[in-house]
């Protein structure tokens, strides 16, 4: 079956080796990965700033660029999020749009969630020396349910997770909240870098670059240069 994979804007920008790994999963799993090489954004910063025209019209890209295949698959919880949580909003006006998101809406799946619900993979153990401590961003929690997945397909692979506390607690990103309210944003990473601290270990995994890069970059702004930020993606597929 044909997977089509939707790179993101940060990790093509960012961190394009997390899109290789999701990549080399959704392989190993036994499907067809398609990247379109049109695609953009989701949409989210433009919706989540209000401007509702220019969300709705990357939106309907998407739509048109991913509607054809059996599964559409996402390496974030946020850009996951918008699509299957937002686009009905922008779409409500339009029974035909509506229709046709309604058809791909049942087919977009974050990561880990496809890993176990859809491909229902058995991994086996690998080489990552663990233990590590587990970031659940609040898109993929809250609006996609992804909270058990990641922890079991860590579990098959054999990597230890020491539960920090406050794991569920937003990290400060939130897209364009830290940049409109930076000392609000600082404070709340500030607290998820000393739960991170206090857990014990030398790693945070999470599935979500946005999350990713707001606490690596708090981590290392902060003096530490040594506990590592991971995309489950890059553990899973042996590229940590």
């Amino acid at each position: 079956m044909r997977v089509g994979f939707f790179v993101t804007c940060l990790i093509d920008l960012m961190r394009p080796e997390i899109g290789f790994s999701a990549i080399k999963l959704i392989e190993r799993a036994g499907f067809e990965v398609v990247v379109p090489p049109a695609q953009t954004c989701c949409g989210q910063p433009a919706y989540n700033s209000g401007e509702r025209g220019i969300a709705r019209d990357l939106a309907e890209k998407m739509l048109r660029e991913f509607e054809q295949f059996d599964y559409v698959v996402v390496p974030s919880g946020s850009c996951g999020g918008m699509v299957r949580a937002h686009y009905g909003d922008l779409f409500g006006d339009d029974p035909e749009l509506m229709g046709r998101f309604g058809r791909m809406r049942a087919k977009v799946f974050e990561l880990t969630d496809f890993l176990v619900n859809i491909a229902k993979v058995e991994l086996s153990p690998g080489e990552f020396a663990g233990p590590v401590t587990y970031h659940d961003s609040c898109s993929g929690l809250r609006e996609l349910g992804v909270k058990s997945q990641p922890r079991a397909l860590l579990a098959q692979a054999g990597v230890e997770v020491a539960e920090m506390k406050g794991c569920e607690h937003c990290c400060g990103f939130g897209g364009t909240f830290a940049i409109k309210y930076g000392d609000i944003s600082t404070a709340i990473v500030d607290e998820k870098c000393e739960n991170i601290h206090a857990s014990g270990t030398h790693a945070v995994v999470l599935g979500d670059l946005g999350c990713m890069l707001n606490i690596e970059g708090r981590l290392r702004r902060t003096g530490d240069t040594t506990t590592r930020v991971l995309h489950i993606a890059q553990v899973l597929a042996g590229d940590a």
